[in-house]
């Protein structure tokens, strides 16, 4: 039987080049010479560090730019709450959201189920195979996902005939 994958990924390489572009760019900003700024990439997430608050949404800024011009889905970027000390250092995480959660997931699956398409779907391994006797049923499927948006990034793999 026909099937094929929803996916919600952003690419691990393209994280990295946005982030080596915004270390670059650091060096050369001249808003930020002289301040202590930091981009840390962790497995899940990037840690943004600074010397204030307003050197930090220079920063948050300059990152977020660079990985939206590198083809980065912002929809699987959350930006936490910037936490500020004191003594004036200021550190936010953006958390990088690989794959589907358990409520995204079911609310995809409820939408087309809600469609009365002539498939079966299912969460596995944090991501959704979709199953049907026809291939032209599975590609409607894919249009119906692609103009409809969840708040996370939607991609397909693994179309089978």
């Amino acid at each position: 039987m026909p099937s094929f994958d929803i996916i919600s990924e952003v690419d691990g390489q393209e994280i990295d080049n946005a982030l080596n572009q915004a270390r670059k760019e650091l060096t050369t900003r001249f808003d930020l010479k002289g301040a202590k700024t930091e981009i840390v990439q962790e497995k899940d997430k990037i840690v943004l560090t600074a010397d204030d608050a307003a050197h930090l949404k220079a920063l948050r800024e300059i990152v977020v730019g660079k990985l939206s011009k590198r083809g980065v889905d912002l929809r699987n970027v959350k930006q936490e709450e910037p936490a500020l000390s004191s003594v004036g250092h200021a550190r936010q995480e953006l958390k990088i959201q690989q794959g589907l959660e358990g409520d995204k997931a079911k609310e995809i699956i409820q939408a087309i189920k809600a469609q009365n398409f002539k498939v079966q779907s299912q969460l596995q391994d944090r991501q959704i195979r979709v199953t049907g006797k026809k291939s032209d049923e599975l590609q409607t499927v894919i249009q119906f996902v692609r103009g409809r948006d969840f708040g996370v990034a939607t991609n397909f793999k693994n179309f089978r005939d």
